[in-house]
């Protein structure tokens, strides 16, 4: 799942390095437009819906997060 996330963040955002930091969001590599952009992704990637709750730092600070999150998620 996470090589999943990875290949398909990094094709829609190559200027970010999302292995770089566990902290991408409280790193500040990570905005809210750009959070909304992965939301989107995910969205439409694994037919999923992030519900409000879900959207916090430690779901987005890294490709683990994001994983972990998804397959929550879809269960």
């Amino acid at each position: 799942m996470e090589q999943k996330i990875l290949e398909l963040l990094t094709e829609e955002y190559p200027e970010i390095d999302f292995t770089g930091s566990e902290n991408l969001v409280d790193d500040g590599i990570l905005d809210s437009l750009t959070i909304t952009g992965i939301i989107t992704a995910l969205t439409m990637e694994f037919g999923i819906t992030i519900p409000y709750e879900e959207i916090k730092e430690e779901n987005f600070n890294s490709i683990a997060g994001l994983a972990k999150m998804v397959e929550r998620l879809q269960a």
